[in-house]
């Protein structure tokens, strides 16, 4: 007897942004693969985002062990994008003293 072959789609899709998505939720790619990476269990991650399903999170490990050379040339940019992003926002943002200020804001009860 020959076993069938399947083919299963791997629950990830890129948004607008170009952050790619697991099964249709806000947890990226980068998140179940950092927590993987990290050490955690498909049962560990599953418990931490609920919204992701388990059969979920081992399809997206699987692909990304499958696909690791793609997948870490993606976290890789996605990590230069952030650090990007990051000092933009600091240059942009006068953050100098803020925790002094919203800690006077709070002592003169002025919101």
């Amino acid at each position: 007897m020959v076993a069938p072959t399947v083919r299963e789609i791997v629950p990830i899709k890129m948004n607008k942004d170009g952050a790619i998505l697991v099964s249709k939720t806000r947890v990226t790619l980068d998140t179940i693969v950092g927590a993987f990476n990290d050490g955690a269990t498909a049962e560990e991650i599953a418990h931490q985002y609920p919204s992701v399903p388990l059969a979920d999170i081992y399809s997206v490990i699987g692909y990304y062990l499958r696909q690791k050379k793609q997948v870490d040339a993606y976290l890789k940019r996605r990590a230069k994008q952030a650090k990007e992003i990051r000092k933009f926002n600091e240059e942009r943002l006068n953050t100098s003293g803020i925790r002094e200020r919203l800690l006077a804001r709070s002592k003169t009860g002025r919101k």
